[in-house]
């Protein structure tokens, strides 16, 4: 059986499953449960596996120096001891984190085709998924909010994004985030797995995990629907409103040449995180479970890969404190260099 016979095989047993539900086939499937779960990856095309996963690779380790890069100039300039980049480091120590538990899954059923994966590793890959996809919007809401004071109210910042309010913003994410986690994953391994274990996917989520399980899933539809309107709906407001008050505000800015820096930096920040919460809210935050896992894996690489790439770019790239510390570093690296020789 090839891969492309294995993929069709798995839609008709699922078919089959959910068509014989209630029936004398239902009842003998149920007598076993599921151990592992077989991850079909992102592609099922040898030829262009390769290619992609070059590109995925490649991905992935530029995420990696991005972020890396960025707490390290963070740690080592006192300059850029600030609450904005108090966050960024955070988003930085996050993305490496997201990154590396859903690319490598990805990378390895690429190079040897469709992986096997025990319950429990699934499980726990789902957990720390939710956990930092969750923070991931709490902290994107947290630097939105950040700059609308910065912007908007000036001479309140120092009081409003006080060392103190900084470190209780990023530590509510985590904590927020975990305790949601633990609901969604308490709700979702709880469930019984007795009929087909191929995930048509490249790690371990929600959607196609609903769509394997051979009991009623509506009460883990509505915990995971309710958690991500609160995570999702929630955050995506904060920022949607602190972006709208910055726009208004650089609208009554005087100088012409000040209104296009500050209106394009805002546009790379929207486009980031249009991108990132518009996949998300497709996928997680709608009453029932995505069906065509094929759409689901393609916006799940644009949350999972692309946006955590584009992240650190987008906030560092028009940001002069931080372009002054990486050439700081740099001059610092060459004399060494030069001294050493």
């Amino acid at each position: 059986m090839d891969e492309w016979q294995q993929e069709n095989w798995f839609f008709y047993i699922v078919k089959d499953v959910r068509k014989n539900k209630h029936g004398r086939h239902w009842e003998e499937a149920n007598m076993t449960r599921v151990q592992e779960f077989i991850l079909l990856g992102l592609s099922t095309r040898p030829g262009l596996r390769g290619v992609l996963f070059a590109v995925f690779l490649t991905l992935y380790l530029l995420t990696l120096l991005e972020n890396t890069i960025i707490i390290f100039l963070i740690w080592s300039h006192t300059e850029l001891h600030k609450p904005m980049y108090f966050f960024l480091a955070n988003l930085s120590c996050l993305e490496m984190c997201y990154v590396s538990v859903t690319v490598p899954t990805l990378l390895l059923g690429l190079w040897s085709g469709p992986c096997h994966v025990p319950f429990t590793s699934c499980m726990t890959q789902l957990f720390f998924f939710v956990t930092l996809i969750c923070v991931e919007c709490t902290l994107l809401a947290s630097m939105a909010y950040d700059r609308y004071v910065a912007i908007c109210r000036p001479l309140q910042y120092p009081i409003l994004m006080r060392p103190q309010v900084c470190i209780m913003l990023a530590m509510a994410s985590w904590m927020g985030s975990l305790i949601v986690s633990v609901i969604k994953t308490a709700c979702i391994a709880g469930l019984s797995y007795c009929g087909p274990n191929i995930l048509n996917h490249f790690f371990c989520d929600v959607s196609p995990l609903l769509n394997l399980s051979c009991t009623h899933v509506e009460l883990t539809e509505l915990v995971d629907f309710i958690s991500a309107i609160v995570i999702f709906y929630g955050s995506l407001m904060v920022a949607l409103v602190s972006y709208t008050a910055i726009g208004a505000a650089v609208v009554r800015m005087p100088s012409a040449a000040a209104r296009l820096k500050a209106f394009s930096t805002c546009a790379s920040h929207l486009i980031v995180v249009g991108f990132f919460y518009s996949a998300c809210i497709f996928i997680y935050a709608r009453p029932k479970r995505m069906e065509d896992m094929n759409l689901s894996k393609l916006l799940s690489v644009i949350y999972t890969v692309l946006t955590p790439m584009c992240n650190p770019i987008i906030y560092c790239l028009r940001n002069k404190e931080f372009q002054g510390a990486f050439h700081k570093t740099l001059y610092k690296i060459r004399i060494n260099q030069n001294s050493a020789s």
